[in-house]
């Protein structure tokens, strides 16, 4: 989809915004993912409130995204809308060496390996494998079946439920328009959010949820993943019909588990969604199951609706 032109009103803001060596430090910086306000401060080497005010100045400009997390508050460059479109065009300009930049690059290389220290030893002792395998030889089958799986799918805007390490958008994020990865765990947060910046994986994001009330509108997202969330859960059935409503018509529901396949595949014909694709991949340890299931299009549900009604 390609970016939208700013108006007259928002170019003039941005510009305005924008017109600051440290704002365009600050631009340069949150194009490479999720900083907070204490780790854009350090790069800077600035004091707090000036960072502080010049990050309100890009918010309100809508240049920058701005989002709580705990204590930490996130900053990112806007994706969406006309600002966003603006902050890319602005960002096209920048020299590719400069000094002030090549030092922010450098202090933002610091950061990113702390945090991807402090992701590793977090997971150290946590599984990372899917459950049942055991062996590298079959860790790919797994990936090449989800991935085969969805082939013919349409990825669009993507969500991942309960993302762990971020597994899922990794593997399925490079073909996607936008990517979310949600999770109770902010430590696993932390973990996903570093993972994501080493694969270079920029357009996916990770935001703190529970997965029975999800933070976004009804028919958001055109695919949702659960990657071995249904075992863990007390109510999968919740889960899957909290899946179902951000669901867009049309929109595809995968689930990765070693839950039953005939009880999943009834709670998704509950929640409105048509299971079309299975498949078992036998492991030394176990089986697991992958399934595919699909939301109506809203010209189906309509018509139901309406056959109903008469």
């Amino acid at each position: 989809m390609p970016d939208s032109q700013p108006s007259l009103e928002i170019l003039l803001q941005g510009l305005k915004a924008s017109a600051d060596p440290t704002r365009l430090r600050l631009l340069s910086l949150c194009a490479s993912g999720e900083l907070t306000q204490a780790e854009l401060t350090e790069v800077l080497g600035q004091s707090q409130p000036r960072v502080a005010r010049h990050l309100r100045i890009l918010c309100d400009a809508g240049l920058l995204d701005r989002f709580k997390e705990r204590q930490n508050v996130y900053y990112r460059l806007a994706r969406k809308g006309e600002a966003g479109s603006l902050a890319r065009a602005l960002l096209a300009q920048f020299p590719v060496a400069d000094p002030s930049l090549d030092s922010d690059r450098q202090g933002l290389a610091r950061i990113k390996a702390d945090r991807a220290s402090q992701a590793s030893e977090y997971l150290q002792g946590v599984p990372s494998n899917w459950a049942g395998s055991s062996t590298p030889e079959e860790e790919a089958r797994i990936r090449g079946s989800i991935v085969n799986m969805l082939n013919d799918c349409r990825i669009g805007a993507l969500l991942d439920i309960g993302t762990g390490t971020g597994r899922m958008l990794r593997l399925l994020g490079g073909r996607a328009e936008e990517a979310v990865g949600v999770d109770l765990s902010r430590d696993m947060l932390a973990v996903a959010r570093s993972s994501l910046e080493q694969a270079g994986m920029d357009h996916c994001m990770v935001r703190h949820a529970n997965m029975y009330q999800l933070p976004f509108p009804a028919a958001s997202f055109d695919t949702v993943t659960l990657d071995e969330v249904l075992g863990q859960a007390e109510d999968p059935q919740r889960v899957i019909a909290e899946a179902a409503r951000i669901l867009r018509p049309n929109g595809q529901l995968l689930v990765v588990d070693q839950a039953d396949d005939a009880q999943v595949s009834r709670y998704c014909s509950d929640a409105g969604l048509s299971p079309f694709k299975h498949r078992s991949i036998t492991l030394g340890q176990g089986v697991l199951r992958v399934l595919l299931a699909k939301r109506q299009s809203a010209n189906v549900i309509t018509g139901e609706r309406n056959q109903a009604n008469g």
